[in-house]
């Protein structure tokens, strides 16, 4: 009994090596692939990121929302200096909708910190204020060419997206009497 739990531990620990092996020479191998498909992995993290701050904001969570379209915008940032073209503006559009998520999160973890006190204080309605008018900044960019559906749909949705954040913001503002 006693050599079957010695001779498992040694074929456990041979596999571990073995597949450590295995996944070190496959990622040696494989570096110049990844490299290429940087844009894609940068794209996922956009979503990934995202996808962080709306689950911290269904737990309540507004700071760790702040926190995650932070970096974010940071990520949207430095996409839009390797981009060229229409895809630059866009990146930047996208920045500028992360940075007014941002600042509106921060605002309502703020609001909460304070003791939800009404009406909410200047650095909240400030707070609120800088998102809006980061959010104006979104449209700046220039329009994708009429032939390339994908990136005008991509367009749309961010448009569509920062008006539904707008909203968000109005509502916040009355919502914390806001002058």
């Amino acid at each position: 009994m006693y050599n079957n739990v010695i001779e498992d531990c040694l074929m456990t620990s041979s596999f571990r090596f073995g597949g450590l092996t295995a996944l070190l020479l496959t990622g040696l191998t494989m570096s110049p692939i990844l490299s290429d498909a940087q844009v894609v992995g940068d794209e996922a993290e956009l979503g990934r990121l995202q996808s962080k701050a709306e689950d911290a904001i269904g737990n309540d969570d507004a700071d760790g929302a702040a926190m995650m379209m932070g970096r974010a915008a940071l990520l949207a940032a430095q996409l839009s200096k390797r981009e060229t073209g229409w895809k630059t503006a866009f990146r930047k559009g996208q920045e500028a909708l992360f940075r007014s998520q941002e600042h509106t999160y921060r605002a309502m973890a703020l609001f909460r910190r304070a003791g939800g006190q009404l009406p909410a204080s200047s650095g909240v309605c400030g707070s609120l204020a800088l998102g809006h008018t980061t959010l104006t900044h979104v449209s700046d960019g220039k329009e994708p060419s009429p032939q390339d559906t994908r990136l005008l749909e991509e367009a749309k949705r961010l448009q569509e997206s920062a008006d539904n954040w707008n909203q968000v913001i109005v509502s916040l503002v009355a919502e914390y009497q806001c002058p």
